[in-house]
């Protein structure tokens, strides 16, 4: 399966310099709106990401892979041949690696100007944890992140690498290169994307920052309307064992919601009332394991109660919602997330699937500019595979 590139990115090339995580997905989002990204992979053998078939590799869908040794001195000429074409660069590599590699920010832009040039990091490219390794909750942990999710006298819950990694970091990553990419055609200069995972999580955190400055946030676990403090903004178990969520914040779905559990009529605290909170949630939830999940999603059907099922990720694809707004595709057999946001004009879509590493290598040197003889060189001295 390989389509041509579409959406409001279709004719933007971009050079990654393969790694995992959070730098993989936001090529992903570029390629899936359209870019031409090309994924330089180390050369077979070497040990990182998860050990899956390469179809499974979802973070790597939509690009050609050529394999390239970075540490081999034919290499590096090559690659900046390719980012000569390109309008970015994206790496994920800790501070100061693609200096030493000879493919920093100053010797890209010696050779293309103009070139957007993106970097990935948990903890940025200065402070005095620059060069410390580090992972997703390492990241959230310093930015108020992990201490706020969790329950009440709990420990703080793992949100995946969802807050750190993708949130604070891809799709920062992702505005920013996209933003100094439409600055750069207005100056006719590129410039350097510093993207922190630490940076990003504190900006996903500004309404809690601000509702905390004004005394509104209690900066403890548990106890905030959006942090299962709230009764009615919460998860609960049915009688299957299974789980419903709610979220009736606004007083009319307040209202609705009592009305499905049947609590209209009782004698209950004023919903906003923090001292009458655990009583409300021990209620609510007695009431909630009196019928299955679907038995209260059929009672909660076309009310204003804000009540939802909680789905695995084995039922999420089958939700009619879901695939009436094809929100998952199927590919070579691979269920997956479709491309996100939607356009009107422009439609984002998935170009390809996720590539073996270096299964693109002599194509896309060909269609980058490479001569077939200037091709053999580079695999005869192993700069390529």
């Amino acid at each position: 399966m390989t389509q041509k590139a579409q959406g409001p990115l279709a004719g933007i090339r971009i050079v990654e310099l393969g790694g995992v995580g959070p730098a993989p997905f936001c090529c992903m989002l570029l390629a899936d709106l359209g870019a031409e990204v090309i994924r330089i992979d180390r050369p077979p053998g070497y040990d990182g990401g998860a050990p899956i078939d390469a179809r499974f590799n979802l973070l790597n869908r939509g690009r050609r892979s050529l394999s390239m040794d970075l540490k081999n001195p034919e290499a590096v000429p090559a690659v900046l041949r390719l980012v000569r074409e390109a309008g970015a660069l994206i790496e994920g590599f800790r501070p100061g690696v693609a200096e030493r590699l000879g493919l920093g920010p100053e010797a890209c832009h010696a050779v293309n100007p103009k070139l957007v040039y993106g970097r990935m990091t948990g903890w940025g490219q200065d402070g005095p944890l620059a060069h410390a390794p580090g992972h997703d909750i390492n990241y959230i942990s310093l930015t108020g992140v992990l201490h706020s999710v969790g329950r009440a006298e709990g420990p703080p819950a793992i949100p995946l690498n969802l807050a750190g990694d993708f949130g604070g970091g891809s799709l920062y990553l992702a505005l920013g290169v996209v933003s100094a990419i439409l600055e750069s055609r207005n100056s006719g200069r590129g410039q350097v994307v510093d993207a922190a995972m630490v940076d990003g999580s504190a900006s996903l955190m500004t309404l809690v920052y601000g509702l905390h400055a004004a005394g509104y946030w209690r900066d403890e676990r548990g106890a905030n309307r959006l942090d299962s403090g709230a009764p009615w903004y919460n998860v609960y178990e049915t009688r299957d064992g299974k789980y419903i969520s709610i979220a009736a914040n606004e007083a009319r779905f307040y209202r609705s919601a009592l009305q499905v559990l049947g609590l209209q009529d009782e004698a209950l605290p004023d919903q906003h009332d923090r001292s009458g909170w655990p009583g409300l949630r021990e209620r609510f939830a007695a009431v909630f394991r009196t019928r299955t999940r679907d038995a209260w999603i059929a009672l909660a059907q076309g009310t204003e109660s804000c009540i939802s099922p909680v789905m695995s990720l084995a039922e999420a694809p089958a939700h009619p919602h879901l695939q009436a707004r094809g929100t998952f595709v199927e590919i070579d057999g691979v269920v997956q997330p479709a491309p996100a946001p939607r356009f009107s004009r422009t439609q984002a879509g998935i170009q390809r699937p996720p590539a073996e590493p270096g299964q693109h290598t002599d194509e896309v040197l060909r269609d980058w500019g490479f001569t077939g003889s200037e091709i053999k060189a580079l695999h005869a001295a192993g700069a390529v595979s």
